[in-house]
């Protein structure tokens, strides 16, 4: 493999700027660009070993730095490496980079630093997907999630459930070769055990799943409701500032406004849009249409009601717009005067709670039932998890693939037949962690990392 190199911190000025170089020619490229002031070589060094001194570029120092040397096996991507930390300047950091990939190394592709820590055995395929989700972790708990499949929680479950079911496959095809001879334990109970038991281990990691996406992922909420019911003071109070304007005047928001905020250990993408209502006037027309859309296109629906006035038409609109969604009721201005039917906002929606925004009350109400109605209550951290839909849709195959291995032995086929769906359902749980992924599979994983790591 060619050595390679990139800038593995962020695109930003800061205290300092990290080089990574990885390669079979890692350690020389480093000494034709960095001289320690102790006039050791890098490629003299052992393992773990740092040194000061100064970059090179066309013989003219660039800056400062620390070189930090890790050798073969013993580093990140199995290689001979050596990080530059330099002065964390943007122009800095590219001339250091420039200055290597003048030197011998060729520039890293986005994710080739982890992609090379799977290939030489680092890490199996789940752990590598986990690094980006830590990296793009919002919430302490999409962190924790991450970091325990970094720990190798999710290869070691479906590692387990592998080999229970490769150790069935292979007594029964020994079964299948020598039928006259007894095979230990390869009852149709104890087949019928061993299915049963995989597929329940399978359906938990499934069930997981959608609570999984929205603590890892966030989930595109909406709020809703007809106009001045305080939405967008509702979209204030969650954001923490004033994100959207607040009048008295209806349709004050004629365009939906966006913010990504994190409430509790959900990180919740809101669009405050605009009221809903018939109007003549045709920007607030289109505003109205665009609500439509993203109600139609979002995994969270808040209700906003006016708890001061009476259900009209244009609340009739709101519900149906929730029917079948995640949607939460949120009765508003709940410091004045009742008079809206509170019982038939709750005949109709499973979570309702009182609030008034402008007096930021109701926010610890509103972020349980958020967490109820998405399922992320009581969801545990340090239970392995799905991170994405490759590794769903793998789970799935491999979970359809047992059934159809019960039916089989419950209808009474050759156990050959029922060994080819073992041998599928197996086959896609080695895919998910990545010992038996193709390259294309492999490539378009990393693809989506950032340069750098």
């Amino acid at each position: 493999m060619s050595t390679i190199a990139a800038i593995s911190t962020g695109q930003a000025a800061g205290g300092i700027g990290i080089v990574r170089i990885s390669g079979e020619n890692a350690l020389f490229v480093a000494d034709r660009i960095f001289k320690s002031v102790s006039g050791i070589e890098l490629n003299k060094l052992s393992g773990y070993r740092a040194t000061f001194g100064k970059v090179y570029f066309d013989n003219k120092p660039i800056d400062e730095a620390v070189a930090l040397v890790f050798r073969a096996p013993k580093s990140y991507t199995g290689e001979d490496t050596v990080e530059i930390s330099c002065h964390g300047g943007l122009l800095v950091t590219k001339q250091v980079l420039r200055a290597a990939l003048q030197n011998g190394a060729v520039p890293a592709e986005p994710g080739e630093f982890t992609k090379r820590a799977f290939l030489n055995g680092k890490m199996d395929l789940t752990q590598a997907e986990s690094v980006m989700n830590i990296i793009s972790a919002k919430s302490e708990q999409a962190k924790a999630a991450a970091l325990n499949t970094l720990d190798g929680a999710l290869f070691k479950k479906i590692s387990e459930i592998s080999l229970s079911l490769k150790r069935l496959a292979a007594q029964m095809a020994a079964w299948i070769d020598y039928p006259d001879e007894e095979i230990e334990d390869l009852t149709d109970e104890n087949i019928t055990n061993v299915l049963k038991s995989a597929k329940n281990e399978l359906n938990i990691l499934l069930s997981r799943f959608d609570a999984g996406q929205v603590i890892i992922e966030g989930v595109e909420t909406a709020i809703i409701g007809r106009p001045n019911v305080g939405k967008s003071t509702l979209m204030n109070m969650m954001a923490g500032y004033e994100k959207s304007i607040v009048t008295s005047v209806a349709g004050t928001t004629r365009d939906i406004v966006e913010e990504t905020v994190t409430l509790g250990n959900i990180v919740l993408r809101l669009a405050d849009t605009a009221g809903l209502h018939e109007t003549d006037d045709t920007v607030e027309r289109i505003g109205v249409d665009r609500t439509k859309l993203k109600t139609g296109r979002a995994s969270l629906i808040l209700a906003v009601f006016d708890s001061s006035k009476e259900l009209n038409e244009e609340d009739e609109e709101i519900f149906k717009l929730c029917e079948g969604k995640n949607a939460i009721a949120v009765i508003n201005k709940t410091d004045l005067k009742t008079k809206i039917n509170a019982e038939k906002i709750n005949d109709l929606y499973k979570n309702v709670v009182y609030i008034s925004a402008k007096e930021q009350n109701g926010m610890t109400e509103l972020e349980k039932a958020i967490e109820k109605t998405l399922g992320t209550e009581n969801f545990d951290t340090t239970a392995a998890v799905l991170m994405n839909e490759r590794q769903y849709t793998c789970c799935q195959t491999a979970f359809n693939s047992l059934d159809e291995a019960l039916d089989a032995l419950n209808s009474g086929m050759t156990r050959d037949a029922i060994n080819v769906n073992i041998d599928v359902a197996v086959e896609n749980l080695d895919i998910l962690t990545g010992e038996k992924a193709t390259e294309s599979v492999v490539n378009e994983i990393f693809s989506q990392f950032c340069v750098g790591k």
